[in-house]
């Protein structure tokens, strides 16, 4: 009867979030005084999951599950579940995993509680609190069906060290073509870049920046940072960045521990994608935006002087302390 747990990777490293999934799931255990099996797609070495309270690992090598294919690995999740007998399985709230839960669920027959935030109170009942109305509010949900699905909501939780055992064993299920329904025919990736759903600190821009001649500041505070880059929607609409960039209700969610804003006035629809955020710092030249209402910390003034002065400083901040 373990807890269940589906851990993304890319190009064999684990995914912080699915380190954070697998510290919750242990203390989801501990609750169900039970253990905790991850399953992990061709992945050659697992031995870091059990510095994350992980006691069992059921490794899928299958040339056809190399590309996310969300069908396929909704079966191959559910399966996994049956043999392990478990009641509750636990996922991120990453892009693939959101496309997997509601699948898995209909499998299983499960009930799916999506942006949990917190554990759950008991066993029995079993209730969760999950972020709603775009993160305005919380909602205390009760699973009550047999078998319990959670989208751990990205960086709400953290990750924990709890040394578990990770004793790994293949697993072979059992596909058919109906899993393969989409065919993934190709996969391009950026490389060397901090992706937006990975990163602990984001760094975004909006029309403040007046061109994409000046994002050269933006990067460069990014760089110093490591955080990853993203903007508004007007910004990615007028090409000035990518597409891949744009952050916000209609773009990425952004869950990230620091999220800075420049030249971003602050939009309903950008504030509801990155409302989750723990830490906003806001820099703009208009007193009256409507980001300094739901910011931390506001800098008044012109970002092409600002930001130029804070990555001085924090490169100064980290050569002393390198």
């Amino acid at each position: 009867m373990s807890v269940l747990v589906y851990t993304e990777s890319e190009e064999g490293k684990f995914k912080k979030a699915s380190l954070e999934v697998a510290s919750y799931a242990k203390e989801v255990a501990q609750i169900l005084q039970t253990t905790v099996t991850a399953v992990t797609f061709n992945t050659k070495d697992a031995s870091e999951l059990k510095n994350y309270g992980v006691d069992k690992v059921l490794n899928i090598t299958n040339e056809k599950l190399g590309n996310f294919n969300a069908e396929a690995y909704a079966d191959v999740l559910k399966q996994a579940a049956e043999k392990e007998g478990s009641k509750v399985v636990i996922l991120s709230q990453s892009a693939n995993s959101k496309y997997v839960a509601p699948l898995l669920a209909v499998h299983l027959n499960a009930g799916y509680a999506s942006n949990v935030v917190n554990l759950p109170e008991s066993a029995d009942p079993f209730m969760v609190k999950r972020t709603a109305f775009t993160n305005k509010a919380f909602s205390h949900t009760k699973i009550d069906t047999d078998i319990k699905i959670i989208g751990l909501s990205n960086n709400s939780f953290g990750l924990r060290e709890n040394q578990g055992n990770a004793t790994a064993e293949e697993f072979t299920p059992t596909l058919s073509e109906a899993d393969f329904s989409v065919k993934v025919i190709n996969v391009d990736k950026a490389k060397d870049k901090v992706t937006i759903a990975d990163a602990d600190i984001v760094v975004s821009g909006g029309r403040g920046l007046k061109g994409p001649e000046n994002w050269g500041m933006i990067e460069d505070l990014a760089e110093t940072l490591g955080a990853a880059l993203a903007c508004s929607k007007p910004v990615s609409d007028m090409g000035w960045r990518p597409h891949s960039e744009h952050v916000g209700q209609t773009g990425k969610p952004v869950a990230s521990n620091l999220y800075i804003a420049i030249g971003i006035s602050g939009a309903i629809q950008h504030l509801a994608g990155v409302n989750a955020s723990k830490v906003k710092v806001v820099i703009n030249n208009d007193p009256e935006a409507p980001f300094f209402k739901a910011a931390d910390y506001g800098v008044v003034g012109d970002a092409f002087e600002i930001v130029p002065k804070l990555t001085e400083k924090l490169k100064e901040f980290k050569a002393k302390n390198a």
